[in-house]
């Protein structure tokens, strides 16, 4: 397993926000300090302006230099840009990686899902799993499937990717929940399936299991999942029930498809983050 980083990515925070810094600082030691999962470290690569430009418009990435919160949810912080930029290097260095055949997973900060192609928003400043999906169509690949089960939906991704050819997203989100999108498909290749809160866990397994076969018929060259992990059952920004086993059967079945695929970290409060996502990395790993 192979898993970007960079510590730098700590150097932000606003007091009591929820996409704090101990999420990548307590995981990094948790996943440092056990000897079950074996683990390559890597750094981001450059964050290409022509790969970012493909996602989003010069006007949102003029303004994050501009001093000035974005909404209520996703404040302005001094760098705010370098580190968006360096979560988006961590997404094509996972890129990379996934095309020379290595299971990678970036643990890095701010995520990205939420920020649509004119729009910074929900924590996410760019959006790091549509620009390497971009990315990836403009060098080479036929097709490329998002998958994303962060609890919330991708509404960012969806609008980046909404039409494009050779593109297709998978969300599973809990509805009606943040950022109020994804009740139903939109376009010829967005693909939404919402749950309630509290669904049960074998249910939520199975809208999984309907997403990831329609992902597969879609042949995709690569897979690129969003990897929130905030529809765990004590998460404390939604109303879900799942637990770390259903995160592990999650990567084993992301593994089972058998086609290329590198996971991003989106959401995930809990101070449980670190041991799931642990059980969802020994699941890609197949152990």
């Amino acid at each position: 397993m192979k898993i970007v980083t960079d510590e730098a990515c700590l150097a932000y925070s606003a007091p009591g926000h929820p996409e704090r810094p101990d999420r990548i600082r307590e995981s990094l030691a948790f996943l440092r300090s056990q000897s079950e999962l074996p683990i390559t470290w890597s750094a981001p690569l450059p964050a290409d302006e022509t790969a970012i430009l493909r996602a989003h418009s010069p006007k949102l990435v003029g303004r994050l230099g501009e001093e000035g919160d974005f909404d209520a949810d996703t404040p302005w912080f001094p760098n705010i840009e370098e580190h968006a930029r360096r979560s988006v290097g961590a997404a094509l260095a996972c890129l990379k990686a996934a095309r020379a055949g290595d299971a990678s997973f970036s643990l890095m900060r701010p995520p990205g899902h939420h920020a649509t192609r004119n729009r910074i928003m929900g924590f996410c400043y760019l959006n790091n799993i549509a620009i390497a999906a971009l990315e990836a169509l403009a060098t080479g690949a036929r097709r490329v499937a998002v998958f994303d089960f962060d609890v919330h939906h991708g509404n960012g991704t969806e609008d980046i990717l909404l039409d494009v050819p050779g593109a297709a997203f998978f969300s599973i989100h809990q509805y009606p929940c943040y950022p109020g999108t994804g009740g139903e498909d939109a376009g010829h290749n967005c693909f939404n399936y919402p749950v309630a809160p509290g669904t049960p866990r074998a249910e939520y397994r199975r809208v999984f299991s309907d997403a990831l076969g329609r992902l597969e018929r879609f042949q995709p060259d690569l897979v690129a999942v969003s990897a929130g992990f905030d529809a765990y059952a004590r998460d404390p920004l939604a109303q879900e029930t799942l637990e770390a086993e259903d995160f592990h059967w999650l990567g084993q079945s992301i593994r089972q498809l058998s086609i290329p695929a590198f996971s991003l970290l989106e959401g995930g409060y809990s101070d449980d983050l670190p041991k799931l996502v642990f059980a969802y990395l020994k699941g890609l790993e197949g152990l």
